[in-house]
């Protein structure tokens, strides 16, 4: 009874969100990158949802995440960090494509691989996430891009090398339902605090993406889904993301920063219909 409820639900969400029955590309591969401290575990309601409508769904875990084995501290470099992510799609056959998504500073990832491996992105799909051209090249990327939590007081855990700045950072355990979670399930909040891993600040500093030649990030279609109650990436920064490198479309959730706990029907719903309809508007090759 329960399984026919949920398969209801997302049937419904599918109408709710435009999507007619019988239109939605079930071939489509959906590839989900996490955010700083997540894990591949954070999209564990996203893939039961999306692989019990029929889609494929690769979940990566970014260097030092997850069950990824890496010390955070030895990561300390963007490339070095996306390894994992770089192999993926390295080892994808020459004529597969993939729907990236992308949460919070994993969108900087979905802009890393765009300009590596554009040819095999139909989509890339910003959650709530950096969306920086070319990464932290301005004072102004730094503004709209890095979350700004400082209302919220001493909310993160630095480690430090010795003689050098900080390696890692993993928000305090009794602030991250309140910043993070506070729209979101206990249950969610709960598994999070026991998965959350330390995050390679440093690797995430570093992040830029100058290319020399063709601009192959364009030529990646792009849509935004920002959070409307988002404690982490506030939306305004969120907006003037959005305003400086406008993308394809952008979907709206009334929700907190982690919408994969929170609203996940909705997300998957928002997440078909851009594999429905915006993967039709990519310029040719």
């Amino acid at each position: 009874m329960l399984v026919k409820q949920e398969a209801e639900k997302t049937m419904s969400v599918r109408e709710e969100s435009g999507v007619p029955r019988g239109t939605i590309p079930l071939n489509q591969h959906f590839v989900l990158v996490h955010g700083i401290n997540g894990g591949s575990w954070c999209w564990y309601k996203i893939r039961s949802l999306l692989e019990n409508s029929g889609f494929k769904v690769s979940c990566i875990d970014l260097k030092s995440a997850g069950i990824d084995p890496s010390d955070v501290d030895s990561v300390l470099s963007f490339d070095d960090y996306n390894q994992p992510l770089m192999d993926f799609f390295s080892a994808l056959p020459e004529n597969e494509q993939v729907i990236l998504v992308g949460h919070s500073a994993g969108g900087l990832s979905l802009t890393l691989a765009s300009h590596k491996f554009a040819k095999k992105i139909l989509l890339a799909v910003y959650v709530a996430a950096t969306m920086l051209k070319y990464g932290f090249c301005t004072d102004e990327d730094l503004k709209h891009g890095v979350p700004d939590i400082s209302e919220f007081g001493d909310v993160n855990q630095l480690r430090v090398g010795q003689d050098k700045p900080p390696t890692s950072i993993l928000m305090k355990k009794e602030l991250q339902r309140e910043i993070i979670y506070h729209l979101c399930p206990h249950e969610d909040s709960t598994l999070a605090a026991m998965l959350l891993r330390p995050g390679p600040i440093q690797a995430l500093k570093s992040a830029r993406f100058i290319e020399d030649g063709e601009d192959e990030v364009e030529k990646v279609p792009r849509v935004y889904i920002r959070t409307r109650q988002d404690k982490v990436m506030k939306p305004e920064q969120q907006e003037a993301m959005i305003k400086r490198w406008p993308p394809l479309n952008v979907y709206e959730l009334d929700t907190d920063h982690s919408p994969f706990f929170s609203t996940p029907f909705l997300l998957v719903g928002l997440l078909v219909k851009a594999a429905a309809f915006d993967v039709q508007t990519r310029p040719p090759f």
